[in-house]
């Protein structure tokens, strides 16, 4: 009898529809609510995505997953909650949890320590957390969407179960040593980062839309030309992209889009009609790394009166012309017609932040101008080693999709591209810690919406004491006029925006929540404790945005 590897997920949820995604031991046919869909194969793993549609909007309904006709979930004598499917309604409040950065190791010492007590320390885990609270609370206090914004697996760190794993298969001594290199070992990764009983029950009850960074394929993953040309000389380099990416569609990308969309789109309807859809799959995830055009990773969701677009600033970039890009022009034509108004509020979602802490973003703008040769040759060679060392490849080291984007954004809030939204909500993860900043337009750029930018990272990743000093100095109002005089020697122009922290940056584990209430918005950052075995979120910023 077929047996649940991983999942339940519920993924995609819009006020009719949802998309229930499992892995199972060998190939069924998934029953959920009713509907029946088989599994495909991929590289020997199962998967199915079941759609249920024509669903009650502000529905909460709740489900099991039968396997050829066998009730798999929920688990017998499991004490947890019913895993709810709950649509969206668009006249009641919505509320988005969101966060990134969470590494798989066990919620017991030493892995609960800090880092500077243990170095295999990461702290209680927010997420987990936070799943423990809407246990022991009501259902209509739970978010009806939990937005993962990167690094969701570490393909380079972590995970002993996995490198265990790897260890007894293949030989570590030589590269990639203990990091993932296959399909296989992608998913064992996958399943050891959301087994975890209360995040599995997490996953099953909140929808879920998700977006990748570096980590999950590699460390510094598109930081520049130079990095990408190197990489691709490697001999384990091509099977570890092509995984990554056929991984990446498989465990996250698929639940990101409508059952319309993924129809359309026609690649799942392929796979299903293999006996094992490796072969296509790694075809397809083979050009999709070598030329982006077409190929996006970025997506869009109507939430009632809200729209949701998450950006793909990270596998897209065009790293070898000039100017470089985090997008290609097809990317850039998609943005253009999803960013824009005629809706209450708009969230714009990344992994990276587009608004790094001012003297950060001034850094990483002065990187990219020496990189280009505004210190000459020698200095750009400099620069390419520091750009790399310290990973200066944020939106502010990519100036011309920056003032892109931001001058897009400003349009949106005066009017320009429709009915300017009540607030604009920038979120992003990335940088392991946490913060909201306000925006502010010159005054005849006439922007009447609220701008923000909000940052939260990481789930389950803390800096350790010696970095969290250098994040304080670099958020901090003494860094500002280094930064802007560093740029300025480069001739970087000033932004055509400006925006301040509300207040200063936070650290440990955290896990932020956006909640939009008719023309009302807010965000809430809680964070965990380091000094306690079990300890409740604890609020460190609290805010009304609009």
């Amino acid at each position: 009898m077929a047996e649940l590897v991983l999942g339940p997920l519920l993924r995609y949820v819009d006020e009719t529809q949802a998309i229930v995604w499992v892995e199972t031991d060998s190939p069924c046919e998934v029953e959920v609510l009713g509907r029946r869909h088989p599994t495909f194969c991929i590289h020997g793993h199962y998967y199915a995505l079941v759609f249920l549609e024509d669903l009650e909007p502000g529905a909460s309904t709740p489900y099991d997953v039968h396997l050829d006709g066998e009730r798999r979930w929920p688990e017998p004598d499991s004490d947890l909650p019913p895993s709810l499917i709950r649509t969206i309604h668009p006249d009641r409040a919505l509320t988005i949890a969101f966060g990134s950065c969470r590494v798989a190791v066990p919620h017991e010492s030493p892995y609960t320590l800090d880092k500077d007590s243990d170095p295999r320390g990461r702290e209680p885990d927010a997420l987990r957390t936070y799943a423990q609270r809407m246990i022991d609370g009501p259902p209509e206090d739970w978010p009806q969407l939990l937005l993962l914004l990167g690094d969701q697996v570490y393909a380079d760190e972590d995970a002993p179960e996995t490198r265990a794993f790897i260890r007894g298969r293949r030989d570590t001594s030589v590269p990639p040593g203990e990091e993932v290199a296959d399909f296989e070992e992608y998913a064992r990764l996958y399943r050891e980062s959301w087994s975890e009983p209360v995040v599995r029950w997490l996953l099953s009850t909140v929808g879920s839309a998700m977006i990748f960074d570096d980590h999950d394929v590699h460390d510094d993953w598109n930081t520049s030309i130079s990095w990408l040309e190197e990489i691709r000389e490697q001999p384990w380099w091509e099977e570890r992209i092509t995984s990554a990416l056929v991984s990446y569609w498989t465990y996250q990308h698929l639940g990101n889009l409508s059952p319309k969309k993924l129809r359309e789109r026609g690649l799942l309807t392929k796979a299903y009609e293999q006996d094992d859809a490796w072969p296509l799959l790694r075809e397809w995830a083979q050009d999709a790394d070598w030329g982006s055009e077409g190929r996006r990773w970025s997506y869009s969701r109507t939430l009632g009166r809200r729209r949701l677009v998450v950006l793909d600033s990270r596998e897209g970039r065009v790293l070898g012309e000039r100017p470089r890009r985090m997008f290609d022009e097809d990317e850039w034509d998609w943005l253009n017609e999803r960013i824009v108004g005629d809706v209450e509020h708009l969230i714009v979602a990344d992994t990276l932040p587009i608004l790094l802490p001012p003297a950060m973003h001034e850094l990483e703008a002065w990187n990219e101008a020496v990189c280009d040769g505004a210190w000459g040759g020698f200095a750009a060679r400099i620069g390419e080693r520091i750009r790399r060392a310290i990973d200066l490849e944020h939106w502010g080291a990519f100036q011309h999709s920056f003032r892109r984007l931001t001058g897009l954004i400003e349009e949106v809030g005066a009017g320009r591209r429709g009915d300017p939204p009540r607030s604009i909500t920038m979120v992003a993860g990335d940088i392991h810690h946490a913060y909201l900043a306000e925006v502010a337009f010159r005054r005849d750029a006439e922007v009447r919406s609220a701008v923000w930018q909000a940052v939260c990272s990481p789930y389950r990743n803390p800096l350790d004491d010696r970095e969290r000093r250098i994040a304080r100095f670099g958020c901090s109002r003494a860094a500002r006029p280094i930064g802007r005089a560093l740029a300025a020697s480069a001739g970087v122009p000033p932004p055509d925006l400006r925006w301040r922290l509300v207040q200063p940056p936070s650290f440990d584990n955290q896990i932020a929540t956006l909640i939009l209430d008719g023309p009302r918005a807010e965000v809430r950052i809680e964070r965990t404790s380091a000094h306690e075995d079990d300890p409740p979120l604890q609020t460190s910023l609290e805010r009304r945005l609009a």
